[in-house]
């Protein structure tokens, strides 16, 4: 299999990490700024800790919001520095969902509704223009059902 570095894109609880651990647990370096509570630079720390992986020649896949071309820039640079094939997932998501889905969520794992309408606000779709290799949409989950 191909040096990969996969950049995950889309809200907060759009069901990101579950489909880390359900489809790259096995295969990739799991990088996520959730990990990293006490870095002093949590951008720093999540470069390093891409370049380490690819250096040593394992996949990686980025599990943040990532919800810029600015923010995913950086990133698909260090990809290619590497040699990596770089790809896109974007977890589509209604902001309804994963407010629903983000208040199911027990400690550290939930963040404040408000991060998630900023999150929002700022998402762009990724695009092949950013320099990506593929892009992937993954298709919403379930809509939470409340109980009557």
């Amino acid at each position: 299999m191909p040096l990969e570095l996969v950049i995950f894109v889309g809200l907060q609880a759009a069901g990101k990490s579950t489909y880390y651990r359900d489809h790259f647990a096995a295969t990739h370096v799991h990088v996520s700024k959730d990990l990293m509570k006490h870095a002093r630079s949590r951008d720093g720390r999540q470069e390093q800790e891409i370049a380490r992986a690819l250096a040593a020649g394992r996949s990686v896949v980025v599990d943040n919001t990532n919800p810029t071309p600015v923010v995913r820039a950086p990133l698909i640079a260090l990809g290619r520095r590497h040699g990596a094939r770089v790809v896109a997932y974007f977890f589509e998501t209604t902001v309804k969902d994963a407010v629903a889905r983000n208040r199911l969520r027990e400690g550290n794992a939930r963040v404040p509704d408000v991060a998630v309408y900023v999150t929002a606000r700022k998402l762009v779709p990724p695009t092949f223009e950013e320099g990506f290799d593929e892009v992937r949409v993954i298709a919403p989950l379930p809509p939470i059902i409340a109980a009557t």
